[in-house]
């Protein structure tokens, strides 16, 4: 039994988070700090990222069975859940194979499609920085630039850089070779036909194309009874972008 590292807070009915990749369960700490006064929040780190454990495969039927295992541990039987980019895609994969264990499902500007891979570029510069030899984030930064020109991209991925325990040198939270590895696996869509027939909804962020209407017809065969909303001026991190909106939006739909 694979148990992920995991926050809870609030109490209620329950809901599951979880994150995407290269991120951590306090990228969606916004999102459970407002749904917490109403709900039983349960935020993951998917293996291989933040406190949880490291796995050298990252397909989605073994994501998905990690959030069951902690699900199992914690005892819950039933929740909606809500993710975000890989976290949607392993928020589907739950769903279409364990109905019975969700209420509702959430997926944040992503879909149950293959991508082509975008993150090589990110996954180069992350195997680049010289984390035995440097103290800082701002050393991490510079060396990070010659890969990632976008500073608050560079901001985001550098989270996944910690000080060890004994608080000599820095290290990465995350398995980044594993992930390296396993990104293949990360970009595929769901390959099966299986379908979740209970109340599903699809946030898009308006200026975002993880979710187009080519992928409409897919979305409407596994998901039948899924609905779709738009957040306007809002890009792929939607929930950090727009969280009152993304709040909103959420807690509307579980009510």
């Amino acid at each position: 039994m694979a148990v992920l590292h995991f926050q809870q807070s609030g109490s209620g009915a329950n809901i599951l988070l979880i994150h995407g990749l290269f991120g951590s369960l306090e990228n969606l700490n916004m999102v459970a700090k407002g749904l917490s006064d109403s709900y039983c929040v349960t935020n993951v780190d998917v293996r291989n990222h933040g406190g949880s454990f490291h796995e050298n495969t990252m397909d989605y039927p073994s994501l998905a069975q990690d959030i069951i295992d902690t699900l199992d541990h914690l005892n819950i039987n039933s929740t909606a859940i809500l993710g975000h980019s890989m976290g949607g895609k392993i928020a589907m994969q739950v769903a279409l194979d364990f109905p019975q264990r969700i209420e509702k499902l959430i997926v944040a500007d992503i879909s149950p499609i293959a991508y082509p891979p975008h993150h090589n570029q990110i996954i180069a510069g992350l195997l680049s920085i010289d984390i035995a030899n440097i103290n800082s984030r701002k050393m991490a930064d510079q060396q990070l630039a010659n890969y990632v020109e976008d500073s608050g991209v560079r901001q985001f991925l550098l989270r996944n850089i910690a000080k060890n325990s004994d608080g000599s040198g820095l290290k990465f939270k995350c398995n980044l070779p594993f992930i390296a590895h396993c990104y293949p696996q990360i970009v595929k869509g769901y390959q099966g036909d299986k379908k979740f027939n209970k109340a599903t909804l699809f946030i898009k962020g308006g200026n975002s194309d993880y979710i187009t209407n080519e992928h409409q017809a897919r979305i409407l065969q596994l998901f039948p009874q899924s609905k779709a909303k738009v957040i306007q001026g809002a890009g792929h991190w939607l929930h950090a972008e727009k969280t009152v909106a993304f709040n909103k939006i959420v807690k509307d739909f579980l009510q």
